[in-house]
């Protein structure tokens, strides 16, 4: 059994440091690992990730994370990654990797992933060249997250999105934002492989879960939805949580 805590849409600043921090101090004893479904900060500034630096750093487990479309606000990812991973945060964007845990290997491929919309409802890659523009950008990232879950040896394999591969944990925001939320091509992606469990945020009035339409569990881990610091899930042959 592998124990996973995940949360997303933190949105961290100055006046949010220290408001996860007691929840999180005790993973070690919860936890084998911590995933961070992007929306870390709110304008993804420097500053800023110097602030989810303090809070999720040095937590006595391994953080992962995607990034989420509020850490490009500001046009600064590269000073964002750095400061993470300074601290020892593995960032993710269309690459994956192993943690070694009691319960055996856990191999996570993330990717920001983008909208589009899902099946009989979606953009499509046709006419103006900017409607082109933002197709292929869905594709691409999905197809990212497809390669990095195969590229994977582990025993139990996640996928770590900030947008949704499915409709299902969308469920109480307005229909009309739908294609703005995720794509049918992240979950086509998480289908490719054998996913166990697949984790995303960014549906702040969303709902908690969902599946693909080849039957993988999805989990939406936003903190508006969830409503705490973080969830559990065991995860072995069957997924609790």
């Amino acid at each position: 059994m592998i124990r996973i805590a995940a949360v997303g849409d933190v949105h961290v600043d100055e006046d949010v440091v220290g408001r996860f921090r007691p929840a999180l101090e005790e993973l070690p004893d919860c936890a084998d690992v911590l995933l961070l479904a992007g929306d870390l900060t709110r304008h993804g500034t420097e500053s800023e990730a110097r602030c989810v630096a303090q809070e999720f750093g040095n937590l006595g487990v391994p953080v992962i994370t995607v990034l989420g479309n509020h850490d490009h606000q500001c046009d600064q990812v590269p000073q964002v990654v750095n400061v993470l991973e300074d601290v020892g945060i593995t960032v993710l964007e269309g690459t994956g990797t192993v943690v070694e845990c009691a319960g055996g290997r856990l191999g996570v491929a993330g990717v920001k992933g983008f909208g589009g919309g899902f099946a009989g409802r979606c953009a499509s890659d046709f006419g103006e060249p900017e409607m082109k523009s933002f197709v292929r950008t869905t594709n691409e990232s999905s197809e990212a997250l497809a390669k990095a879950l195969r590229a994977l040896e582990c025993d139990l394999l996640v996928a770590l999105t900030h947008y949704s591969p499915v409709p299902d944990t969308l469920a109480g925001e307005p229909l009309e934002i739908y294609p703005f939320l995720g794509c049918y091509q992240l979950g086509q992606a998480i289908d490719s492989a054998p996913t166990a469990l697949a984790l995303h945020g960014h549906a702040h009035h969303g709902t908690e879960r969902g599946t693909t339409p080849g039957g993988v569990r999805v989990r939406n881990v936003a903190h508006p939805v969830i409503k705490q610091a973080y969830s559990i899930f065991h995860l072995g042959d069957h997924l609790v949580g």
